[in-house]
C-alpha cells in the first residue's frame, strides 16, 4: 500500500552527510540563511497585498530543509524566524508560529522519527490542525479569513481535518520528491 511505504531513506542520508561534512559554522550559517528566507516568504503576505498570500505558504519549505539537515539547528532556525518576523512583520508571527512553521517542524521531525508515509502524514496533520484550532478558538485569530466565522461543529472539524491532511500530504510528497532528487544530485549513497 502506498501510505505504508518508507520514504525517509533520502532524508536520513542527506542529514547524515550534512552532519559529517559540514562544520559548526556552516551549520549555523545554513540555518540562519534558511530562516531568513522563511521570514521573507512569510512576510510577503503583509508586504504584497494579494500575491503575498500565495507566496507566504512557501515559508514552510526552508523550515523543512533546515530541520532535515539538522534537527537542532532547524528548531533554532524556527525560533529565529519567529524573532525576525516579530521585527519585520509582526502580524505574521502568530500565523507562522502556529501554522506554516509548525507544519515544517512537524514534517521534518516526523521524517527523523518515522519511516512510513502514513505516520508522517498523521503526525504533521495533527500538528497543523492543532495550530489552526488554537488560533481560531483560543487566540480568536481569524486565520481562515475575516469573513469565515468558525463554529464548533462536527462538519467544521471534519472539513478542517481533511484540509490539514491534504495540505500536509502535499508538503510531504513534495519534500520526499525534492529530497530524492537532491540526494541523487549530491551523489549520496543510500544503504539498502
Amino acid at each position: 500500500m502506498f501510505l505504508l511505504q518508507p520514504i525517509t531513506k533520502h532524508t536520513q542520508s542527506i542529514s547524515d552527510t550534512f552532519h559529517r561534512t559540514a562544520s559548526r559554522s556552516k551549520k549555523i550559517t545554513t540555518a540562519a540563511l534558511l530562516c531568513t528566507l522563511s521570514a521573507i516568504l512569510q512576510s510577503a503576505g503583509g508586504f504584497i497585498p494579494v500575491v503575498g498570500l500565495f507566496i507566504s505558504p512557501f515559508a514552510t519549505a526552508p523550515v523543512i530543509v533546515s530541520t532535515i539537515l539538522s534537527a537542532r539547528y532547524g528548531f533554532l532556525g524556527y525560533l529565529l524566524t519567529i524573532f525576525l518576523l516579530f521585527l519585520i512583520q509582526p502580524s505574521e508571527v502568530i500565523i507562522f508560529a502556529f501554522t506554516t512553521g509548525l507544519l515544517g517542524i512537524s514534517i521534518s521531525f516526523s521524517f527523523h522519527l518515522w519511516k512510513k508515509r502514513l505516520s508522517i502524514l498523521i503526525a504533521s496533520a495533527i500538528f497543523l490542525l492543532s495550530g489552526i484550532l488554537l488560533l481560531l478558538f483560543v487566540f480568536q485569530f481569524p486565520v481562515l479569513g475575516p469573513s469565515i466565522q468558525p463554529s464548533i461543529s462536527l462538519l467544521f472539524f471534519l472539513s478542517l481535518s481533511l484540509f490539514s491532511l491534504l495540505y500536509s500530504w502535499i508538503w510531504i510528497e513534495l519534500s520526499a520528491f525534492l529530497f530524492k532528487r537532491w540526494s541523487r544530485k549530491i551523489n549520496v549513497t543510500i544503504p539498502d
